[in-house]
């Protein structure tokens, strides 16, 4: 139970901070509704995978070079991704009921894979807390990862439900501003990996 409250409470602070998959969450829901922002919002049961192995095996062995590599290379990814959606923003219309966009899972996996934030999280918190909780016994290190995932996956989710459902009831000019302010977050944590790189 204690690892499941711990998973709980991590997963939520994890999934509700800023960052650029939350970003590419509300864009995806504006663009096509509650499918696309639930693909992009389900990209960590994808991407963490080979993260949490990794830093699990490794418990914080990462070298500091290779996360420095990491928050560069990301950053300047999403920053790209960020400009590319301030442009898009400036003549795009909103969808009609029963448009689709193309899946975007692609474009998140590369975003998450390239964020250091995971790395950093699994390394320092999250590999730690999961091998105590396997040497007292498997199930509270289960418990533990699914807590986590539930709420990390799970706000997002919920919040790709809350802008997928209000996204026909603003206008042209709306639609537009909110993809523009969505795409500056982007590329404004892009400019943050970047810093963490550099710094």
């Amino acid at each position: 139970m204690r690892e499941l409250l711990l998973g709980l409470g991590l997963g939520l602070g994890a999934g509700l901070s800023p960052g650029a998959l939350l970003s590419l969450v509300i864009t995806a829901s504006l663009r096509g509704g509650f499918p696309a922002g639930l693909r992009i919002a389900c990209v960590p049961l994808l991407s963490d995978l080979p993260v949490v192995l990794l830093t699990i095996t490794a418990v914080g062995a990462l070298p500091e070079a290779f996360l420095r590599g990491l928050s560069l290379a990301g950053g300047a990814y999403v920053v790209f991704l960020g400009v590319q959606g301030l442009r898009d923003a400036r003549t795009a219309e909103p969808p009609t009921p029963g448009d689709g966009v193309p899946a975007q899972v692609l474009k998140g996996v590369v975003v998450n894979m390239l964020n250091p934030h995971p790395w950093l999280f699994w390394a320092t918190v999250g590999a730690p807390i999961f091998v105590a909780a396997w040497d007292a016994g498997p199930a509270g290190a289960v418990a533990f990862v699914f807590g986590f995932y539930l709420i990390l996956v799970g706000s997002k989710v919920g919040l790709a439900g809350l802008i997928g459902a209000g996204r026909h009831r603003v206008g042209v000019r709306g639609y537009r501003l909110l993809l523009a302010a969505s795409s500056v977050l982007l590329a404004g944590a892009g400019v943050v990996l970047i810093g963490s790189g550099l710094t």
